[in-house]
């Protein structure tokens, strides 16, 4: 009898603390909290509500999450290549239990793309914080995986018309510089322009808060 009570709160003991260790991992970003409703309220707008999606440098997982418990109908995947926010990832696909949010991929897409096919690929805040092969790497991979009349999601700042939208985005500018000169807010021109060159044409651009923008390229039919 006292080995089964014993047995009993080890297992207790154990189930806690992997509770504990999962809650840890479960990263938390105060943008995602502010743009997860505006960056879903597009996806709503430009997908339908039975799609596959992938998720690019998807960071804590945050808006997988979201999203997915949002439209059941998406079947969303997650990828990074960092492990530390892969780890984040699987704590908030394992706390939230949603059978539409896929295990996290390691994924860098310079070097791979995934088969696919997908009706979307979202990038957020991916663009500025990466070098520009990135950039020709995702169009590439988008051009090649998404399927007819599939979207490319970007979320993030831009430049327009070589211009800087607001002071504070051209001062994120020069500290994004200042950390790696490879970096740097991108000229929306030069993004839909290497985008044309892989069969995605620009459908909208929509104003988003701390002045961001939502940038949807759809694959051309």
């Amino acid at each position: 009898m006292m080995c089964a009570v014993g047995r009993a709160v080890m297992v207790s003991e154990t189930d806690e603390t992997r509770r504990g260790v999962m809650d840890n991992a479960r990263l938390k970003s105060p943008a995602a909290a502010r743009n997860r409703q505006p960056i879903l309220d597009v996806l709503q707008d430009v997908l339908p509500e039975k799609a596959t999606i992938l998720e690019v440098a998807s960071g804590t997982g945050e808006h997988g999450v979201y999203c997915a418990g949002a439209m059941p109908g998406w079947e969303w995947q997650p990828s990074d290549p960092n492990p530390h926010a892969r780890r984040s990832i699987e704590a908030w696909r394992e706390h939230a239990g949603l059978p539409n949010l896929l295990p996290p991929m390691s994924l860098d897409v310079t070097t791979v793309c995934p088969a696919g096919p997908f009706d979307a690929i979202a990038a957020i805040n991916l663009i500025h914080i990466s070098p520009w092969e990135v950039t020709e790497a995702l169009m590439a991979c988008a051009g090649r995986r998404l399927t007819e009349g599939g979207v490319l999601y970007l979320y993030g700042p831009y430049r327009r018309a070589g211009r800087h939208t607001s002071p504070s985005n051209e001062a994120f500018d020069a500290d994004l510089k200042a950390r790696d000169p490879r970096w740097g807010v991108r000229e929306l021109e030069s993004v839909t322009e290497e985008a044309e060159r892989h069969g995605l044409v620009l459908e909208r651009v929509v104003e988003m808060p701390a002045n961001n923008l939502s940038v949807v390229l759809r694959r051309s039919q």
